[in-house]
C-alpha cells in the first residue's frame, strides 16, 4: 500500500471515529431547528384534545371538519401572505381592513354602475395590490417602521370603506352580490365548490351522512380551502426551493448585508406588500360570493389573528426565519380550537383566553429556538 493510499485509509478510520473537526447534529436538534415544529405538535395535541372532550359532538364528522377546514382557510390564506412578509422582516397591519375594501370594490360597481362581476374582481384585485404597493413603497423609502406605515393604511383604509359605501349606497353592508354574479366563471372560482359528484358518491356508499331527500350534508370542497391549499403549496416552493426566497429571507436576516451582495432587497419587500393585498383580496372575494354580500366592518382584528398564526407557525418577529407550512399549522390550530369550543359548548370566550395563551408559548419556544440556532 502506497503512502497516499494509508494516508486515505487513517482520515476515513478518524472520520469514521468522530472527527471532532466534523459537527454531527442529533435527529431531535435537527428538529428543532424546523421553525414549524412548534405548530404541528401544537395541532396533534388540539386535535387530541378536541377528539377527547367533543369526538362525539360531530365536531370530526363531514360537516364538522368542513366547518373547522374553511375557518382555517380563511386565516390561512391571511397567514400565508402575513408570513412571508414577516420573514422578510416587516409588518401589514392593513389587511383586515383592505378586507373590507377589496369585497365593496367587488359589489359596489357590480350592482350600482353594472360592470360585469368578472371585471369587477379584476379591478379589486388590481386596486388592493396598487394600495399594497404604496405601503411598501413608503416603507422601504422613507425607512418608517412597517408597523407605523400599514397602522395608518389601516385606518385609511377602514375610513374609505365606509365612507364610500354610505356615499355611494347610503349603507354600509352591501346585499345581492349572488344574484348578479349567476354564471360567472370567475366569481365561481371564489365562492363555488369542487368536488360535488366525489360526494354524491361517498354519501350513495353511506360514507358521509346525507339530508332526508337523499342529499349530502357536505356538497363540495369550498373554494377558499382550495385557494388556502394552492397558495400554501406555491408560497412554500418559492420560499424554499427558489433564488426569490432565498432574498426573502436574506432580506429579513440582515439587509444591509443583502444589499451589499446584490440582493434587491426593496424590490422584494415591495413586492410582498402586494402579495399580502392579493391574499386579502381572495379572503374578500371568497366571503363576498359565499355570503352574497360585502360589509364596510369585514376583517376586524384579522390583521392581528394573521399575525398570531404565523408567530405561533414559528416565525420570528425580528424576521429572517419562519415557514410557510408553520403559518398553515397555526391557521389550523386556530380554526380547530374556534370551531371546538363551540361544539363542546363552552363559553366563546375561553378561545381568546387560549389564542393568548398559544401567542406567549409561541413567543417563548420561538425565543428558545432562536438563541439555540444562533449560538446565543
Amino acid at each position: 500500500m502506497s503512502v497516499n493510499q494509508q494516508t486515505i485509509s487513517a482520515d476515513l478510520s478518524t472520520a469514521s471515529k468522530g472527527d471532532e473537526r466534523v459537527r454531527r447534529e442529533s435527529f431531535l436538534k435537527k428538529m428543532l431547528t424546523r421553525p414549524e415544529l412548534g405548530s404541528v405538535s401544537g395541532a396533534l395535541l388540539v386535535f387530541l384534545f378536541f377528539a377527547i372532550v367533543a369526538g362525539d359532538s360531530g365536531m370530526f364528522n363531514a360537516d364538522g371538519i368542513l366547518n373547522w377546514s374553511t375557518v382555517s382557510a380563511q386565516l390561512g390564506i391571511l397567514a400565508i401572505g402575513a408570513c412571508l412578509l414577516m420573514i422578510a422582516g416587516e409588518f401589514d397591519l392593513s389587511i383586515g381592513s383592505m378586507i373590507g375594501f377589496a369585497g365593496m370594490m367587488i359589489s359596489i360597481p357590480a350592482l350600482y354602475w353594472g360592470w360585469p362581476v368578472w371585471f369587477c374582481i379584476i379591478f379589486a384585485f388590481v386596486g388592493a395590490m396598487f394600495i399594497g404597493f404604496l405601503n411598501g413603497y413608503i416603507v422601504v423609502r422613507t425607512g418608517l417602521p412597517s408597523f407605523i406605515v400599514s397602522l395608518a393604511f389601516l385606518f385609511i383604509l377602514r375610513g374609505l370603506t365606509i365612507a364610500l359605501s354610505i356615499l355611494f349606497t347610503n349603507k354600509t353592508i352591501v346585499s345581492g352580490v349572488a344574484e348578479v354574479a349567476e354564471g360567472d366563471l370567475l366569481a365561481a372560482s371564489f365562492g363555488g365548490e369542487i368536488g360535488a359528484g366525489f360526494f354524491n358518491y361517498l354519501a350513495s356508499v353511506g360514507w358521509i351522512e346525507t339530508y332526508t331527500d337523499g342529499t349530502p350534508i357536505v356538497t363540495g370542497i369550498p373554494m377558499v380551502i382550495v385557494w388556502w391549499l394552492l397558495l400554501a403549496c406555491i408560497s412554500s416552493f418559492v420560499l424554499l426551493r427558489t433564488r426569490y426566497g432565498n432574498w426573502i429571507f436574506a432580506a429579513g436576516g440582515d439587509a444591509k448585508a443583502a444589499k451589499n451582495v446584490g440582493v434587491p432587497t426593496d424590490k422584494v419587500k415591495i413586492a410582498l406588500f402586494m402579495f399580502t393585498a392579493f391574499c386579502a383580496t381572495v379572503f374578500a372575494a371568497c366571503q363576498v360570493f359565499e355570503f352574497g354580500s360585502a360589509a364596510a366592518d369585514r376583517g376586524l382584528l384579522k390583521e392581528f389573528e394573521a399575525i398570531i398564526a404565523v408567530v405561533i407557525g414559528g416565525a420570528l418577529l425580528t424576521g429572517g426565519y419562519g415557514s410557510v407550512i408553520g403559518a398553515c399549522f397555526g391557521a389550523l390550530i386556530f380554526g380547530v380550537v374556534q370551531m371546538g369550543i363551540f361544539f363542546t359548548g363552552a363559553d366563546s370566550d375561553w378561545f381568546r383566553v387560549f389564542l393568548g395563551m398559544m401567542l406567549l408559548a409561541a413567543v417563548l419556544f420561538n425565543n428558545f429556538i432562536r438563541k439555540r440556532v444562533t449560538g446565543a
